[in-house]
């Protein structure tokens, strides 16, 4: 039989690995009984574990969220990933360089020295644009989950005497900058905020119904807002599998919207769908086109040139 604390961290990384988990298929898992499994569900739980019991036919264990946050497990992979994540985290100008600083020492201390070289191995250097503001990143977050959360926001802003009442529509970054696009419950009208101006009020509101933005999605409201009624004439959308705090810093006048922590939403504009399609190669990630057909083809059109140049083959 495996030593107690090899079992607990087995034990511990199988509960993470799925929601529900019988009791009878984790003894069978780590060839135990049932009651050894129920002493080391007991272990982990002293250890500040939440693991909740199951109550059915064949009972089970199921690890939730909790109050506080306990150890946590990761596999090799998992755990390069977060710390490439971190040091990104460090360049991001969102008001969490310092803490991400932070916690990217505690990880690497706990590391192999096999993962500690892979990621040393990975240098970033912050290079900070003159436009660029830093919003505290409590402020970020208080935004985006009013903005998720469909709740009215109450805040001060920088050069407004009163409070402006908000329903948040969208968070997004426009040329290093970030920005609230919201529905300003007192003028009537379509609102964008800097969020380095923005300091909200708790609690926030009641939950409202979602209005439908001008000209049909955020991309076009902000080119609107901020570029006028001139634009690029090649337009596209694409999804890049980074985070768009990452993404928002070499932007310019592309529109970054966050889908998840690491993939965001890219519009921008080019003179041609070539260039569009080369620009976008420079952030060295999958690119998922949304559209329109033109970029998709000029993609294709530079894979096959970009394919001749590294095998030496003439344009026949």
């Amino acid at each position: 039989m495996r030593k107690t604390s090899t079992r607990l961290l087995s034990l511990l990384s199988l509960l993470q690995a799925r929601r529900d988990w019988p009791g009878s298929v984790l003894a069978e898992r780590l060839e135990v009984s049932d009651r050894t499994v129920r002493r080391d569900v007991d272990r982990l739980r002293e250890l500040g574990y939440p693991i909740a019991a199951i109550k059915g036919p064949d009972g089970g264990y199921r690890l939730e969220a909790g109050s506080n946050l306990p150890p946590l497990l990761f596999d090799d992979d998992q755990a390069v990933a977060l710390a490439i994540a971190l040091r990104i985290a460090t360049t991001a100008g969102a008001g969490i360089e310092e803490a991400a600083a932070r916690a990217l020492i505690t990880l690497r201390q706990v590391m192999p020295s096999r993962l500690r070289h892979r990621i040393d191995s990975l240098q970033i250097t912050a290079v900070e644009r003159s436009t660029a503001q830093r919003v505290d990143s409590e402020v970020l977050m208080a935004l985006s989950v009013a903005v998720h959360a469909r709740e009215e926001l109450r805040f001060d802003y920088t050069g407004s005497s009163a409070p402006r009442r908000t329903q948040p529509h969208h968070l997004i970054t426009w040329g290093g900058r970030w920005y609230l696009i919201a529905w300003d419950l007192d003028r009537d009208d379509w609102r964008t905020f800097r969020a380095d101006r923005i300091t909200p009020r708790i609690p926030t509101g009641p939950r409202f119904t979602r209005r439908e933005l001008p000209g049909g999605d955020v991309a076009a409201f902000a080119r609107t807002r901020f570029q006028g009624a001139e634009a690029w004439p090649c337009q596209g959308e694409v999804v890049l599998d980074l985070p768009a705090a990452t993404v928002s810093r070499y932007a310019y006048d592309g529109v970054v919207e966050e889908l998840t922590d690491d993939r965001c939403k890219l519009t921008l504009g080019s003179w041609s769908w070539k260039a569009l399609a080369a620009e976008l190669g420079k952030y060295d990630a999958d690119v998922e086109v949304i559209g329109p057909p033109e970029l998709r083809s000029a993609f294709s059109q530079l894979a096959d040139r970009y394919a001749r140049a590294a095998t030496g083959t003439p344009n026949s």
